[in-house]
């Protein structure tokens, strides 16, 4: 078994969960050492066929077991150590099971994997008492049993963006009410191109990040976006008010602050990403194909809509589906359709003939596509809207936004308290990954929004269900 080394470096054994869920776990325990059960490399043996994701992560696991270990037969008493190629800077050791454990499990079956697992854990226990020996798995049960027989178990984090989602950026920051006492010496106001800026100078001017949305809501309220800072001064920029029926887009007003804030990134060409998160009923989708409407039919800035989204079904799957890829992914999209019922009212004077010649139109520039294919894309001016991003992974929502050429704009839309993929958490979903890695870069947008405006019955049951 493993030697003993300081106390302070502890031994954690690694549940085969934990080496799917992130094939580079093994690098992720710095100097500490770690142990992996004979069955654990059983399980990740009998996961490796199909081309899943989990197949596939069980595949870049054993690569990277091997790797640790190294094609030359050494002792493996005394471990392998982790600092392989880019990861010199890993002081911990690899160690795996060399012989046959015979614990004993109160009221447990011995030859389930999970029992396995934790006989093994209570013998390293008993063989290096003054050693701090933990249990990792993404499974709950496992670490129950543990803790019943006095086993430290933990989850696996390293993957978690941020331990609490209340922290994640929201793109949008209140103004205190002493804000212009503050801040408004030696301010400067101009005009350029029909929008109006203003220089500012201040203490909060360090906090601002650039395109967050701030709000100052007293005696005159003000909405402006901040264009750049520097110490502690301030540029920012006053939003287009697309709460005036005046300022609509394709029909549609924005009912709420928020709403407006979006619209303001979703219209603007220098940003090329925008992320908006939002419960159910809060105008993510229409919002959003608004404005991807109005830029490919109006303005002509973007070739065409592509929409796609995660085909991960609440309910029993219903098999498999007969048509096209477009005909396939048709039952998923029944939000788009639902959306251009709306947007295709607001043209009250056009009359049956005009509505259905605009929807034709309409859905002539709209791709659905399936993200299984996307491997190797690459959209030229395209307005491309990923839905329910809240159940990719992160690697799966690299994957798509770097499908994005010169002159494409990525949305991202999701609701990160309504994840149905099994094994993703609030602070492990792609989304949160990417609101968190893109935000203060100059060509990004966040917003969360925050009322509900599809119905006094939907929001009620959002509350109180």
């Amino acid at each position: 078994m493993a030697k003993k080394t300081s106390s302070n470096n502890k031994l954690f054994v690694l549940d085969t969960n934990v080496l799917i869920h992130d094939p580079s776990s093994l690098f992720r325990f710095e100097e500490h050492d770690i142990f992996l059960p004979m069955v654990t490399l059983e399980e990740l043996d009998n996961n490796k066929k199909g081309l899943t994701e989990v197949a596939r992560n069980a595949r870049q696991a054993s690569r990277n077991l091997e790797e640790i270990v190294g094609t030359d037969l050494v002792n493996l008493e005394l471990g392998c150590p982790l600092g392989v190629s880019g990861n010199k800077h890993l002081t911990g050791r690899l160690f795996l099971q060399t012989m046959q454990v015979s614990a004993e499990l109160p009221g447990l079956a011995g030859f389930k994997a999970d029992n396995q697992i934790l006989a093994v854990v209570l013998d390293l226990k008993k063989k290096q008492p003054d050693r701090q020996v933990i249990l990792v798995s993404k499974d709950i049960n496992i670490r129950i049993k543990a803790r019943a027989m006095g086993v430290p178990a933990e989850d696996y984090f390293n993957d978690k963006v941020l331990e609490d989602t209340d922290l994640l950026y929201s793109g949008v920051k209140e103004l205190p009410a002493d804000f212009w006492e503050k801040h408004s010496k030696a301010m400067e106001s101009w005009q350029d191109a029909g929008r109006m800026f203003y220089r500012i100078n201040g203490p909060l001017c360090k906090t601002f990040l650039l395109n967050e949305f701030v709000y100052y809501e007293f005696d005159k309220p003000f909405h402006a976006i901040v264009r750049s800072f520097e110490n502690n001064t301030a540029v920012l920029e006053i939003v287009k008010d697309h709460q005036l029926p005046k300022h609509n887009v394709w029909g549609i007003n924005a009912r709420n602050r928020e709403q407006n804030f979006a619209l303001n990134l979703l219209l603007d060409p220098d940003i090329d990403f925008v992320s908006l998160l939002g419960q159910a009923g809060t105008g993510k989708t229409l919002l959003t194909l608004a404005a991807a409407l109005t830029q490919v039919l109006d303005s002509k800035r973007y070739s065409e809509i592509i929409m796609t989204r995660v085909t991960v079904s609440v309910g029993e799957d219903i098999g498999f589906l007969p048509g096209t890829e477009e005909e396939k992914m048709g039952p998923w999209m029944g939000a788009l359709d639902d959306n251009l019922d709306v947007l295709n009212k607001s043209d009250s004077d056009a009359g049956e003939w005009g509505r259905a010649a605009t929807q034709d139109l309409i859905r002539s520039r709209i791709k659905v596509k399936s993200l299984n294919f996307m491997r190797g894309r690459t959209f030229l001016n395209k307005f491309l809207i990923i839905d329910e991003a809240q159940n990719l992974t992160p690697k799966q929502m690299k994957t798509l936004i770097t499908r994005a050429g010169p002159g494409t704009k990525v949305v991202c839309l999701g609701n990160i308290a309504q994840i149905d993929t099994p094994y993703l958490t609030e602070g492990s979903s792609g989304l949160t990954y990417v609101v968190d890695r893109f935000k203060g870069w100059s060509h990004n947008g966040h917003i969360t929004l925050m009322r509900g405006e599809r119905s006094r019955l939907a929001d009620f049951a959002a509350e109180a269900l």
